[in-house]
């Protein structure tokens, strides 16, 4: 399918001005760090380009180990939640990433976890139902926890608090999990800069100076950061997989309908609910699939999870870059490189052949996401517009008008979601266009089906660039489509770690099964992990 002349002059058009405002963003920092008086600063000395290393030791444990110390009384419930409370006073200064804590219940309800383990019931009672007994974990303040703010970085919403929990958090509870608080995420979880005017702006852990990725950036951060084991992400467009490889842990989406997304907001409705998946993100491969179990409820019997794999008998399928896209940037090099040593350590180590292949398709990732994300769904229901969104059920918002505000700081939208108020008009411009790409997209599903078949796995690039510095998006505003694509087409994807670039920013790969296959990406996560070293924490020589 050829890009239209009206697709390329909307491509180079989109292009020209993101970066005549990203040009407005630079003048502005650079006026308001002139005009601001001098502050005391983090501290004499140069201001630092990462965190500093965690320096306690359980701050290292994965999450079913540790709650297996907790249940063994090898170590008190208090003192893990503790250490992590130390760990984010130390390091939020600089990152941003909590934006609400509940420290004083974390702590009461870590000795309530201890008293009751010194009533005497055996570890093998406990186990099965409180597999998370006092672990630590924060959740994306998109997510309803009760007690805790839920605006989703909009200013309108600012005064929201949660009265319940959504689902999936609600079983992190009560399989023992203890939450510490809400992490930051981009306005209206539309943007993959966690960035909003609620909140600010959340800082990558190995260079403050670029960005977390999103929507679910600030889970991404704090657990590369250690100052959280396992989190709770959801992902529409890439926004667990984003931030999941920005900051070098692992971050699961799950076929499509596995995992609840009620206690949300925004939560998807029309078709879009086919699309938003919540998932599993964490430092450590072997907590996915605990926490995957967790979180799906009954819905995991859907999945394989008590299949044996046997990595020689995966089909694995390689595929380099999305083949040309003119809207995306091209791979980087060393993502490339890191990709290559996968494949030539699966066929050393195992004895198989990755079978190279090239689908075409895949190159209009973003058109097709876009197309497929604006369509009816089956009962002839519109897909929700994103300025009815920021406007929250209340007065409508015009973004030209919120623009307008925004060149002269009146807005209380961040420019990420007013773009995006802008352009989601211009897709149903072209009514003609979007059926074919629907067409196009449900045909790739059935491409990407047989292809992996009920053994295959693709490795594919988790995103064109290494994290990009703060604001350089939205000169390359449609990148996420190497993840978006995996959404509209339900397919369950792991991002994997894959050590660090020689800037000493983290690399990755994203595990791709057919529908139901989960337990195959899971299963590989596990073993690039031990291969390649998985998480490796910032500020490390």
């Amino acid at each position: 399918m050829a890009l239209s002349r009206a697709e390329r002059c909307l491509a180079l058009l989109l292009r020209l001005v993101s970066r005549a405002c990203l040009a407005l963003l630079a003048l502005a920092a650079r006026a308001a760090a002139a005009a601001a008086p001098a502050g005391p600063g983090p501290g004499p000395g140069p201001a630092p380009r990462a965190v500093p290393p965690p320096r306690r030791a359980l701050l290292l444990v994965p999450a079913g180990q540790l709650a297996r110390r907790i249940r063994a009384r090898q170590v008190k419930c208090v003192e893990v939640v503790e250490a992590y409370i130390e760990r984010i006073r130390e390091v939020n200064p600089l990152t941003n990433a909590v934006v609400k804590d509940r420290f004083e219940e974390a702590l009461e309800e870590a000795r309530h976890v201890d008293e009751l383990l010194s009533e005497g019931p055996s570890d093998e009672s406990l186990e099965e139902k409180f597999p998370f007994l006092g672990v630590p974990i924060t959740v994306k303040e998109a997510f309803a926890l009760n007690g805790m703010p839920n605006t989703s970085g909009l200013v309108s919403r600012r005064n929201v608090i949660a009265t319940s929990d959504a689902v999936v958090v609600s079983r992190l509870k009560q399989a023992g999990a203890i939450p510490l608080g809400v992490t930051n995420c981009s306005e209206l979880c539309m943007w993959y800069e966690s960035s909003n005017r609620v909140y600010g702006r959340t800082n990558n852990p190995y260079d403050l100076q670029r960005i977390v990725g999103g929507s679910s950036g600030g889970e991404g951060c704090v657990l590369a950061a250690a100052c959280s084991v396992i989190g709770v992400g959801s992902d529409i467009g890439g926004s667990i997989r984003m931030p999941a490889f920005f900051n070098g842990v692992f971050g699961h989406k799950p076929t499509t309908g596995v995992v609840p997304n009620d206690g949300q907001f925004p939560n998807a409705r029309g078709v879009r609910t086919s699309f938003l998946c919540t998932g599993p993100m964490c430092r450590y491969a072997e907590d996915l699939e605990p926490m995957l179990r967790v979180m799906a409820g009954p819905g995991v019997r859907k999945l394989k999870l008590d299949e044996k794999v046997s990595l020689e008998k995966i089909k694995f399928h390689c595929m380099d870059h999305d083949g040309g896209s003119i809207f995306v940037s091209p791979v980087d090099k060393e993502i490339l490189q890191v990709q290559k040593k996968v494949v030539e350590h699966l066929e050393g180590e195992l004895g198989i052949q990755v079978r190279r292949v090239a689908i075409h398709k895949m190159k209009y990732s973003f058109q097709i996401w876009s197309a497929m994300m604006s369509s009816k769904d089956s009962d002839g229901q519109e897909a929700q517009l994103f300025t009815d969104l920021l406007g929250d059920h209340g007065k409508p918002v015009w973004p030209l008008w919120e623009l307008m505000k925004w060149l002269v700081g009146m807005s209380s939208h961040t420019f990420p979601a007013i773009a995006l108020g802008l352009t989601e008009k211009l897709v149903k411009l072209n009514p003609g266009g979007n059926a074919k790409l629907v067409s196009m997209g449900k045909s790739l599903q059935d491409e990407m089906e047989t292809l992996l078949g009920p053994d295959g796995v693709l490795l594919y690039p988790s995103h064109p660039t290494v994290a990009p510095k703060h604001h350089s998006p939205l000169c390359m505003p449609f990148n996420f489509a190497y993840t978006a694509i995996f959404n509209v087409l339900g397919l369950p994807v792991t991002q994997c770690p894959l050590g660090l670039s020689s800037e000493g920013l983290p690399l990755g790969i994203q595990l791709v099964a057919a529908t139901y296959n989960d337990h195959l990406t899971l299963t590989v996560a596990r073993y690039l992990e031990k291969a390649f070293g998985g998480w490796v924490f910032p500020g490390k020589a």
